[in-house]
């Protein structure tokens, strides 16, 4: 099967073409720091093609979920190495999602002296939950100063070189599910008036001034992008826009010589992204990965009709830190149970065993 093909991802040779998603556990510290069970947990799954690992925040003002991992010091890529170490003796090969989730956060969840930054003072819609209040609406954030935007660019920048001291074999940009960068390319979440706002182009410039200077950085071959065209974080912009706005943002991408993008199907599974897929697919000529709800079946037909190089699976890995060798061997797969996916310790991290046969 193509899905169990080795692939030569700009020169960093994968095992197959298949990924694993990059999955908040939240077992973090409060103070975002990244815990030894994570080494276990990713080191289990070693044997896919790509770890992509679980969103982790470049900024304290990124981190504004509770238990979020973060990569912003010296110290915390001293613990990372740790876990990229266990999943490099194990065979695997991994890169670190820099996500910052901007207006997706509360003060409550934020390191001391962070702020809820955002491209506009506009919240974000529905609850969050804190460590100290329950659940609580999102707050206003504050809208973004020049210097803040600068200062967050060059955050992104640094938390690239950090990720290389720390072992990653590249880092992933997520620029999806409406945190910071989706939030600078949406006009509900955007309503600037300067460089950063207004036209198409200006909404994108927060974003690519983030994979230009990773890419001095660290080099264009280390950088991937996730984005997500359609999710629910797109259901107040306008249909055709977004349409316009991506397919210019991925005709720019080719210029740029990455490792990958990242298509993420999250939200209603409307026909109009699907198509929208297929036309990034024919405009972009780098490595695409496509992530939502694929199973073996339908991954491999995926590859076949060459709709994707990488097939990446998310939820399925939580049951099934062995989900190569079940979907090689026809194995069947856990169920999928909800109960421990973000709760704190090692239940429902590092149990999951691998399936033994019944002889």
């Amino acid at each position: 099967m193509k899905l169990f093909e080795g692939f030569d991802l700009k020169g960093l040779k994968l095992s197959s073409r298949l990924v694993m998603a990059p999955l908040t556990r939240r077992r973090a510290t409060r103070a975002h720091d990244p815990v030894d069970i994570m080494r276990i947990y990713y080191s289990q799954r070693a044997g896919v093609g790509l770890i992509i690992a679980e969103g982790t925040s470049p900024s304290p003002n990124g981190a504004g979920y509770a238990n979020i991992p973060g990569l912003y010091s010296k110290e915390q890529a001293r613990l990372w190495r740790s876990i990229t170490d266990g999943v490099h003796e194990a065979g695997g090969k991994i890169v670190l999602q820099m996500m910052h989730t901007g207006r997706v956060a509360h003060s409550n969840n934020l390191p001391d002296g962070a702020r809820v930054i955002a491209p506009s003072a506009i919240a974000q819609a529905g609850e969050i939950t804190t460590y100290d209040l329950g659940k609580v609406q999102y707050p206003v954030p504050e809208e973004m100063t020049m210097s803040d935007i600068h200062n967050t660019v060059n955050e992104f920048i640094k938390c690239s070189e950090l990720s290389i001291e720390a072992g990653f074999d590249g880092i992933e940009i997520h620029s999806a599910h409406g945190y910071l960068p989706n939030q600078f390319l949406n006009r509900s979440s955007n309503t600037r008036t300067d460089e950063y706002g207004g036209e198409r182009e200006n909404r994108m410039r927060f974003l690519f001034e983030i994979i230009e200077g990773c890419s001095s950085t660290i080099g264009p071959e280390k950088v991937g992008l996730r984005i997500s065209p359609f999710s629910h974080a797109d259901l107040h912009e306008d249909q055709d826009e977004l349409i316009a706005l991506y397919t210019l943002l991925v005709e720019k991408l080719n210029e740029m010589d990455l490792s990958y993008l990242h298509l993420s199907h999250m939200g209603e599974s409307v026909p109009i992204k699907f198509e929208l897929w297929k036309t990034l697919r024919k405009i972009y000529k780098g490595n695409l990965i496509l992530c939502g709800d694929f199973t073996k079946t339908s991954a491999e037909q995926a590859l076949q009709n060459g709709d994707a190089d990488l097939i990446a699976f998310g939820r399925d890995l939580i049951a099934n830190p062995d989900l190569v060798e079940r979907f090689k061997n026809d194995w069947p797969l856990a169920e999928r149970d909800r109960t421990y996916w973000y709760t704190q310790g090692p239940r429902g991290l590092i149990d999951h065993p691998n399936y033994e046969r019944n002889e």
